[in-house]
C-alpha cells in the first residue's frame, strides 16, 4: 500500500510539473534553479498575460492614496484605482527602502508589518507583487540619491562589506516571511534600477559597469545561495535610453536576470515620451525574445496626469501590442505628486475608458485567464 501511494504521488508530481509547460509555453531558464513552484507558476502566468494584453499595476496602491492611508481603514482594501473603476490593479508595487537599516517603516512611511499584510492580501486575491528597493548610501548614510561612490566599498573585500551583508540578511528575512498557507509568495524583485542614469549611488558615473554587475551578482548570490531565498524573480530595468546609451551596458548576464524592463516617464513632452516608449520597448522586446526572457514596462507615469486623455491617447497607443507583461504606474502621494487619477480628477473618465480597452488587464481580468 505504501509503495502504491508513493508511486501515485510520484505520477501526480510529474503531471503537475509537466502541466507548467504545456500550451506552447517553453520551460524557462531561471536565475534560481531551486526556485519555488509558486514562482514558476507566476512566470508562466506573466507569459500568458503578455499574450492577451498587459497587467495594470500601481505603486503602493493599497498602502495610501489621495487623502487616505491604509491604517485608517478596517476590513476595507482601499485603493484609488478601485474607487474609479471598481476593479483593483493586477500588479501591486512595494518598496523596501529603509529595511536595510532595520527601521520599522519604509522610505515612504509604510510600516513593514503593514506591507507584509498587504502583500499577503494581494497574493490571496490573485494579485502580482513587484518590489523595488531604494537603499541608503552605505558609505555616507545618505539616501539613494546621495551620489557618493560606494559600490566598491560593499563588494567582497570592501570596507563596508560586512554592513552590506547584514543589509541583505534583512532583505532575505523579509522575503522569506512572505508566506500564505505556509507557502512562499512569489515576488518580482527589481533592485538597483535606472542604473544608466546618474541620480542613484549605483548609477552611471558613480560606479563602473563592472562594479555594477559584480554588485548584482553578489547580491543574488547572498539572497539565493547564502540565505536560501527561493521565491524571487529578478528584473533588470534601466531608465529611458538616451541616444548614446546601451541598454546592455550594465546587464548582469542571462544567468542573473529573469525579466527585462524599462522605466520611462512623461515629463510633459508627449511626443518625446511616445517615441521613447515605442523605441525602447521594441528594443527590449528584441533583446528579451532573443534570450527567451519576459519583459515589462516597469515604471511610468505623468506627474499629476496633466494631460486629460493621457491614458487613452498617449499611454495605451504606445504600449498596445508591445508584448509587455505589465505596466506599473508610480505612486499617489498627494495632489501635487501622483501618477494615477482618482475620484474627482479631470482624467477619471479617461481612465474609465482606458480600463475598458481590449488589452488592459486588471485583477479580475488576469484571474479569469488560464495560466
Amino acid at each position: 500500500m505504501i509503495k502504491k501511494t508513493i508511486a501515485l504521488l510520484t505520477v501526480l508530481i510529474l503531471v503537475s510539473c509537466q502541466s507548467l509547460y504545456t500550451g506552447g509555453y517553453k520551460k524557462p531558464s531561471l536565475v534560481d534553479k531551486k526556485i519555488s513552484k509558486s514562482s514558476k507558476l507566476l512566470r508562466k502566468r506573466l507569459f500568458s498575460i503578455s499574450k492577451k494584453g498587459f497587467a495594470i499595476g500601481h505603486q503602493d496602491c493599497t498602502s495610501y492614496g489621495i487623502g487616505w492611508k491604509n491604517s485608517e481603514y478596517q476590513n476595507i482594501t482601499k485603493c484609488d484605482v478601485y474607487d474609479m473603476v471598481e476593479k483593483y490593479p493586477a500588479v501591486y508595487g512595494f518598496d523596501i527602502g529603509k529595511i536595510e537599516n532595520g527601521q520599522d517603516n519604509n522610505i515612504d512611511g509604510v510600516p513593514f508589518s503593514e506591507m507584509k499584510d498587504l502583500i499577503i492580501d494581494a497574493h490571496q486575491n490573485g494579485g502580482i507583487v513587484t518590489v523595488s528597493w531604494h537603499p541608503d548610501n552605505p558609505t555616507t548614510g545618505g539616501n539613494s540619491w546621495d551620489q557618493t561612490p560606494t559600490v566598491a566599498n560593499i563588494l567582497k573585500g570592501g570596507t563596508h562589506r560586512e554592513k552590506y551583508e547584514k543589509w541583505i540578511e534583512r532583505v532575505a528575512s523579509f522575503f522569506k516571511s512572505l508566506r500564505n498557507d505556509n507557502k512562499e509568495i512569489p515576488i518580482i524583485f527589481r533592485p538597483f534600477h535606472e542604473m544608466n542614469g546618474s541620480w542613484f549611488w549605483w548609477g552611471k558615473g558613480n560606479c563602473s559597469s563592472t562594479e555594477y554587475k559584480l554588485l548584482w551578482h553578489q547580491t543574488i548570490q547572498l539572497l539565493r545561495d547564502k540565505h536560501k531565498v527561493h521565491n524571487v524573480l529578478y528584473t533588470y530595468s534601466p531608465n529611458k535610453l538616451n541616444p548614446e546609451d546601451d541598454y546592455m551596458e550594465y546587464y548582469p548576464g542571462d544567468l542573473y536576470v529573469d525579466i527585462l524592463g524599462s522605466d520611462i516617464y512623461d515629463f510633459e513632452n508627449t511626443r518625446e515620451y511616445i517615441s521613447a516608449v515605442k523605441n525602447d520597448l521594441n528594443l527590449v522586446k528584441t533583446i528579451a525574445n532573443k534570450r527567451e526572457k519576459l519583459f515589462a514596462f516597469t515604471e511610468t507615469g505623468l506627474e499629476k496626469v496633466t494631460t486629460e486623455n493621457w491614458f487613452t491617447e498617449v499611454l495605451y497607443p504606445s504600449i498596445k501590442d508591445s508584448g509587455i507583461s505589465w505596466v506599473l504606474l508610480w505612486r499617489n502621494h498627494d495632489t501635487t505628486h501622483h501618477y494615477m487619477p482618482y475620484q474627482g480628477h479631470k482624467s477619471e473618465s479617461d481612465f474609465k475608458k482606458f480600463e475598458s480597452l481590449p488589452q488592459t488587464l486588471f485583477l479580475e481580468d488576469i484571474n479569469n485567464l488560464n495560466p
